[in-house]
C-alpha cells in the first residue's frame, strides 16, 4: 500500500525586502513540492500604487522577479516546482508579464495564472454615500484613497492550479491563502472541510513571516545556533490537515514548540476567532509535539465557516512626516538630547510662523538608550553617556519639513558638546495612513487569468455573520503556592512575541512549563498589563486563554501612536512590547528556579 500523500511547502519571503537567500536554499535543500512567498504590507501596497502612477509598467514586488525568480526558475522549471507569490502588489499583470519575459530568456515555457479582482478602488465612489467605516472603530472613510484592495482568499489561488499553472500571481491576499490555496488544491478540500481549512490556515499562518519559524525573533535567541546560515520554514502537510513545522538540514536556526508557540500567536487576536475569507479559526486548542530535531507536529485546529465579508484595507495620504536622528556623547547624554530636541523645535516653530506656515501637526521626542521611550516609568535610572536622539515630526506640508530638515545638522556646532552621528539631511516623506473596512463578499467577482482566457472563481457568499465565541468559563483557581517567594522577571517563565494590526499590539505568552500557567494567569491581569504597559497602551488590553499550548494572547488598542507609518515611535509595528513586558516582576516560589 503506497505511504499517504505529504506536500512539503517552503515559505520563502516575509515581506517585501527580505533575504534573497529563502528560495535559492529551499529548493536545493529543502525537497519541496511547493515555494510561497508574502511579500505585501499595508504600506507596500502604497508603495507599488505609487510606482505604477509614475510607470504602467511597475506596481508589484520586481526584486521577486529580477532577484528572486531569476535565481531560480531554471530550477523551478526542472524540479516541476509550483510557486504561488502575492509579490503582484497592484499589478499582477505586469508581474506575470515580466516572469514570462525571464522565462522566455531561459528558454523555458511555464504556465503562469494571474489572480484579479482585489482592487476595490471602482466600488469606493458608489459605497461611499453608504457609510463605510473602519473597523474597529468606526470612522468616516477618508476623502481620497491611494489604494483599497480586499484580502481574498484560497480558492482564487486553488482554481489557478486547478487550471494548471506552475506559477501563481495574486495582488492582495490574506498571508496564509498562498499555503491554503495549494493545500486545497492537492488534497480536494471543499469550502466546507473547515477544521482542514484551519490547520491549512494554520500552516501558512507559520511560514507566513519566514525565519520568524525558525528562530528568527525567539526569547531564547542564544539558543539558535548559525543565524547567518538560518533555514527558511517548511511545512510537510498531510490530507487530514495536519502538519509538521521543520527546515532545510543542515541549515541553522532552530525549529521546536517554543519558536513555533511564539509565531502560531502572532498577530491573531482572539485566537478563537481569526477570521479569514475562507474559514474561522479556532486556534485555542492547538498543540505541538516535538518529534524530532528541528522537527514540530502541528494539529488540534478547529474550523467554523467564515463570515459574509472581505477586510479591506485602504491607504491615504495624510501630509508629510520626517524623522532625524543625532547620536550625543558625554555625562549626563539623555537630558542634553532632550534640550537639542525643544531647541530644533522652538526655532523651527518661529522660523513656521515668519514664513505664514502653520505648526506641526505632530511631534515626538525619543531618546533611545535612555529607555526612556519603550520603557517609560520604568527607566532604568542613572547617568546615559551614550545616547540617540530621535526627533520624528509631522506637518501638511512638505515645504514645512524642508525647512525643519536644514535645522538639525546646526546642532553639531550650536549646542550639547559631544553632538555627532548626522548622516546627511533628513528627507520629508509622504505620510501614509490605513484605512480598514468591511465589503460584503457578493459585490467582488475574484477571476484567474492564464492563456489569454479569464475564468471566474466561485466564491461562497451571503454567510451568516461569524458567531462570539461561548463565554469564557470562571477562573480555574490557582495552584494556591505557599511561600517563600521570590521576584523575578517574567522572562524566566514565559516565552513571548509581539506583533501590529495598525493601531493595536498583539503580545502572546507562553508558558515555559505548563504547570506554570495557572500562577502566571493569576500574576498577568488585564489591569496588570495594561498598568505595566500604560505609557504605551491608550486603549483596552484583553486577555484570550490558549490553553492548547498553555498561552495567554494580549490585544492591547490604540497602542503603536497610529501604527504603521501613522507612528511617529522609533517601533511602529510593536516589535519590542513583548520585550517590554518580560521584564514585568513576578512572585513565584523560590524552587521554582532551582
Amino acid at each position: 500500500m503506497p505511504l499517504p500523500k505529504t506536500l512539503r511547502i517552503g515559505g520563502a519571503s516575509g515581506f517585501w525586502g527580505d533575504s534573497s537567500v529563502g528560495a535559492p536554499q529551499l529548493v536545493a535543500h529543502g525537497d519541496v513540492d511547493y515555494l510561497v512567498f508574502d511579500y505585501l504590507a499595508e504600506l507596500t501596497m502604497s508603495i507599488l500604487a505609487g510606482a505604477r502612477s509614475k510607470d504602467p509598467g511597475l506596481g508589484y514586488a520586481t526584486d521577486f522577479v529580477a532577484v528572486t525568480m531569476k535565481a531560480v526558475l531554471r530550477d523551478v522549471a526542472a524540479r516541476g516546482i509550483r510557486v504561488i507569490s502575492n509579490a503582484g502588489g497592484v499589478n499582477p499583470q505586469a508581474c506575470a508579464s515580466a516572469i514570462a519575459s525571464l522565462a522566455v530568456e531561459q528558454g523555458l515555457h511555464i504556465r503562469i495564472a494571474i489572480v484579479e479582482g482585489d482592487d476595490v478602488m471602482p466600488l469606493v465612489a458608489q459605497r461611499r454615500a453608504q457609510g463605510i467605516a473602519e473597523t474597529p472603530g468606526g470612522g468616516a472613510l477618508p476623502g481620497k484613497l491611494l489604494t483599497a484592495n480586499a484580502y481574498l482568499g484560497a480558492l482564487p489561488i486553488k482554481q489557478a492550479l486547478d487550471e494548471g499553472a506552475q506559477i501563481v500571481i495574486t495582488g492582495r491576499c490574506v498571508d496564509s491563502a498562498v499555503t491554503l490555496g495549494a493545500l486545497m488544491h492537492e488534497f480536494g478540500w471543499g469550502v466546507h472541510d473547515h477544521d482542514r481549512l484551519a490547520q491549512g490556515s494554520l500552516a501558512g499562518h507559520i511560514i507566513e513571516c519566514g525565519c520568524q519559524a525558525t528562530g528568527g525573533l525567539h526569547t531564547d535567541w542564544e539558543d539558535v545556533p548559525d543565524w547567518a546560515h538560518i533555514g527558511y520554514p517548511i511545512v510537510e502537510c498531510s490530507a487530514d490537515g495536519s502538519f509538521v513545522a521543520t527546515k532545510p538540514p543542515g541549515t541553522g536556526g532552530l525549529v521546536n514548540t517554543a519558536v513555533i508557540s511564539e509565531q502560531m500567536l502572532y498577530e491573531i487576536g482572539d485566537p478563537r476567532r481569526y477570521l479569514l475569507p475562507d474559514v474561522t479559526c479556532d486556534f485555542s486548542q492547538v498543540t505541538l509535539e516535538q518529534i524530532g530535531r528541528d522537527r514540530v507536529r502541528v494539529s488540534g485546529a478547529r474550523g467554523l465557516p467564515p463570515g459574509p465579508h472581505y477586510k479591506v484595507s485602504a491607504t491615504y495620504m495624510d501630509g508629510f512626516r520626517c524623522s532625524a536622528q543625532l547620536t550625543i556623547v558625554g555625562t549626563d547624554a539623555a537630558r542634553k538630547a532632550r534640550r537639542t530636541a525643544d531647541a530644533i523645535l522652538e526655532r523651527t516653530r518661529e522660523l513656521f510662523a515668519s514664513n505664514g506656515l502653520a505648526d506641526y501637526s505632530r511631534t515626538l521626542v525619543e531618546v533611545l538608550g535612555s529607555e526612556q521611550g519603550n520603557f517609560g516609568p520604568r527607566a532604568r535610572a542613572g547617568d546615559i553617556r551614550e545616547a540617540v536622539l530621535r526627533l520624528a515630526v509631522m506637518h501638511p506640508q512638505k515645504a514645512a519639513l524642508e525647512l525643519f530638515a536644514r535645522e538639525v545638522a546646526p546642532a553639531g556646532t550650536s549646542w550639547s558638546p559631544g553632538t555627532t552621528g548626522a548622516d546627511g539631511r533628513p528627507r520629508p516623506t509622504p505620510a501614509i495612513r490605513q484605512h480598514a473596512f468591511f465589503l460584503d463578499k457578493r459585490l467582488l467577482a475574484p477571476s484567474v487569468r492564464a492563456d489569454g482566457r479569464s475564468v471566474a472563481v466561485d466564491v461562497p457568499a451571503g454567510q451568516a455573520a461569524v458567531p462570539a465565541p461561548p463565554p469564557a468559563g470562571p477562573d480555574i483557581a490557582g495552584p494556591g503556592l505557599t511561600g517563600p517567594f521570590v521576584e523575578v522577571p517574567l522572562i524566566r517563565l514565559a516565552w513571548a512575541r509581539s506583533g501590529d494590526k495598525g493601531d493595536t499590539s498583539n503580545i502572546g505568552i507562553i508558558a515555559r512549563r505548563p504547570e506554570w500557567l495557572p500562577w502566571l494567569r493569576e500574576q498577568l491581569t488585564e489591569t496588570r498589563v495594561a498598568g505595566w504597559l500604560a505609557h504605551l497602551v491608550l486603549g483596552s488590553v484583553t486577555r484570550f486563554d490558549v490553553p492548547g499550548i498553555h498561552a495567554m494572547n494580549f490585544l492591547c488598542t490604540r497602542a503603536l501612536d497610529g501604527g504603521g507609518m501613522a507612528s511617529l515611535r522609533n517601533d511602529p509595528l510593536g516589535k519590542g512590547m513583548a520585550q517590554i513586558l518580560l521584564t514585568m516582576p513576578v512572585q513565584v516560589p523560590g524552587d521554582w528556579l532551582a
